[in-house]
C-alpha cells in the first residue's frame, strides 16, 4: 500500500485528473473509518473542508492559477487558530474561551496556497509532554502498533501523517514535539529554526523555546509545504526574516559536497540498540565523522528549568483559580515550575549563549550534525517507565532526551525515519545551522533517495 503525496495530489489537481472534492471526500471518508481507532483527531471539518475544495475546482473551471498546494488536505494540531473555533490547545480548561477570529498565519498561509483544512488533532494537554496521552481527549494510538504512544506533544499531527489520513500537518515543538512523534511513529518532521515560521495564532507555552514545524511522508512534500508557509509577519516579534524557498535547491545539496559529523557524549548515553543502529546507518551513508557537543547535558537542564518556569507562570491565574481542571501530570510539573525562583530562569538564559558558541564551533568543520531522535522506538500505552542505561526513568521526562539541547539554541531540524519496514519506527535528527534548513533537508533527500530513510504506511491503515 503506498498513500499519494501533497505534491500528487496537487498535480492530479491542476491536471484535471482528479477533483480537489473527490480528494476531500476520499480523505473525510478515511478520518471517519480510522480515527476510531487512533484517536488522532480531535474535530473534523466535514463542511468547511468541501466548500475549500470546490473553491479550488472553481479556480480551475474558470481558468484561475492554482496554487502549489491545490486541493491538498491538511491538519493542524490543536492549538492553532482556526477562524470560528475554539483553541482547545488540549484543555479542558479552554473550552470555554472565545472562538478564534482568524486562522493562525501558517494556516492561512496554507490556504492561498491551495491546501484544504480538513480537520485538528490531538496533543499533550497545553504541550507540555512527550506521548500525547490527554487526560481528556483519551491517548493517540501509534498507527504502528495501536497499543503504543505516538509521542507528543504533536503525536495527532505525526499518526495521522502515519496512517495516511492526510499528507501534511501542522505541529509545534518546544523542546521536541515535532521529532519525537516523527520518529516514533515513522514520518518526517521539520522544526525550523527558532523564528522562521511564524507563530501567530499559535498558542504559546515557552515563548523563547517555541517553535511551529510540520509533517510530512517524503521530503519534497515536507520542502513544499515549508516554503509556502515562509515569510515575515508583523505580528510575531521573532518571525522577521524574508522568505528563503528551499524546494528548488534541495536537489542540488543533496548531490552535493556534505561535511557530516555525528554527535556522541549525551546523544548516545542510554540509548536502546534501535536508535544506536539508525544513527550508525545514516552515519555510514553520509561519510560522517565523530563530534561531541560539551554542554549538552547543562543545555538539556537549561531548557527544562526555562519550560517550568515560564509555563507555570502562562498558566498561573488558571492553577490558582482551576486546578482540579489540568490534567494531573501536566498540573503537577507547571505547579512545581511556580516554586522556581527568578534567578534560575536568569541562569537558564544566559547558559544560551555559551553553548550556542559551542555549536558554532562544530560548524566550522561540518555542515550538518546528526542524533537520535528518540532514545527508542514507541513505549506502550500507559508505560510510566523505561529501563535507560541500566536505570529506570521516566518516559515522558526522558523522550527528549536528544531533542531539548538542539530547541534551546533554536537550530533546524529534520527528524528522519529509518527506512525499516515491518519494524517500529525510529528517526534519526539531522541538525543544521541558524537559517540553514536547506542543508538539513538536502541531506534528508540524499537519504531518502538511497533508501536509507523511508515513511512507510503502517499495516491497518
Amino acid at each position: 500500500m503506498s498513500f499519494p503525496t501533497a505534491l500528487r495530489i496537487a498535480a492530479q489537481v491542476r491536471d484535471g485528473d482528479v477533483s480537489a472534492r473527490a480528494v476531500a471526500e476520499q480523505t473525510l471518508a478515511r478520518i471517519t473509518a480510522a480515527n476510531p481507532a487512533l484517536n488522532a483527531f480531535t474535530a473534523v471539518f466535514d463542511a468547511g473542508a468541501l466548500a475549500a475544495a470546490d473553491r479550488v475546482d472553481a479556480d480551475r473551471a474558470a481558468g484561475r492559477p492554482l496554487g502549489p498546494l491545490a486541493g491538498v488536505p491538511f491538519a493542524v494540531k490543536n492549538l492553532f487558530d482556526v477562524e470560528g473555533l475554539t483553541t482547545l490547545a488540549g484543555s479542558k480548561i479552554r473550552r470555554g474561551a472565545a472562538p478564534a477570529t482568524a486562522d493562525a498565519t501558517l494556516i492561512a498561509r496554507l490556504k492561498a496556497a491551495g491546501a484544504v483544512l480538513v480537520g485538528a488533532l490531538n496533543m499533550d494537554e497545553f504541550a507540555y509532554g512527550f506521548s500525547t496521552e490527554n487526560a481528556h481527549d483519551g491517548p493517540t494510538h501509534n498507527p504502528h502498533d495501536l497499543s503504543r504512544i505516538a509521542g507528543g506533544s504533536s503525536g495527532g499531527s505525526a499518526a495521522a501523517v502515519a496512517a495516511g489520513l492526510v499528507p501534511l500537518t501542522l505541529g509545534s515543538d518546544t523542546n521536541g514535539s515535532i521529532r519525537v512523534p516523527a520518529s516514533l511513529c515513522g514520518v518526517y518532521g521539520l522544526k525550523p529554526t527558532l523564528g522562521r515560521l511564524s507563530r501567530q495564532g499559535v498558542y504559546p507555552f515557552v515563548h523563547s523555546l517555541d517553535h511551529a514545524g510540520l509533517f510530512a511522508r517524503t521530503v519534497d512534500d515536507l520542502a513544499a509545504a515549508y516554503d509556502a508557509m515562509q515569510g515575515s509577519d508583523a505580528a510575531d516579534a521573532l518571525c522577521d526574516r524574508a522568505a528563503e524557498p528551499v524546494a528548488a535547491r534541495l536537489r542540488a545539496v543533496a548531490d552535493g559536497p556534505l561535511r557530516v559529523g555525528v554527535l556522541g557524549g549525551w546523544f548516545t548515553q542510554g540509548a536502546f540498540p534501535e536508535a544506536l543502529a539508525a544513527l550508525a546507518e545514516v552515519a555510514g551513508a553520509l561519510d560522517a565523522c565523530p563530534v561531541d557537543l560539551p554542554g549538552a547535558a547543562t543545555a538539556r537542564a537549561a531548557a527544562f528549568a526555562l519550560t517550568a518556569y515560564e509555563g507555570a507562570r502562562l498558566h498561573a491565574a488558571d492553577l490558582r483559580a482551576r486546578p482540579l481542571d489540568f490534567d494531573p501530570a501536566v498540573r503537577d510539573r507547571l505547579l512545581a515550575g511556580a516554586l522556581l525562583p527568578d534567578a534560575v530562569a536568569e541562569a537558564a538564559h544566559r547558559y544560551r549563549p555559551l553553548f550556542r558558541d559551542a555549536v558554532a564551533a562544530l560548524f566550522r568543520d561540518v555542515d550538518i550534525l546528526l542524533a537520535p531522535a528518540t532514545p527508542c522506538p514507541a513505549p506502550g500505552i500507559g508505560q510510566a517507565t523505561m529501563t535507560m542505561g541500566g536505570e529506570e526513568v521516566s518516559v515522558r521526562k526522558t523522550l527528549g532526551a536528544y531533542t531539548q539541547p538542539i530547541s534551546y539554541v533554536g537550530l533546524p531540524v529534520v527528524a528522519a525515519p529509518l527506512n525499516r519496514p515491518g519494524q517500529l519506527p525510529i528517526g534519526v535528527q539531522i541538525i543544521a545551522p541558524a537559517w540553514r534548513e536547506d542543508l538539513a533537508l538536502g541531506a534528508a533527500l540524499r537519504l531518502e533517495r538511497a533508501g536509507v530513510v523511508a515513511a512507510h504506511p503502517p499495516g491497518g491503515f
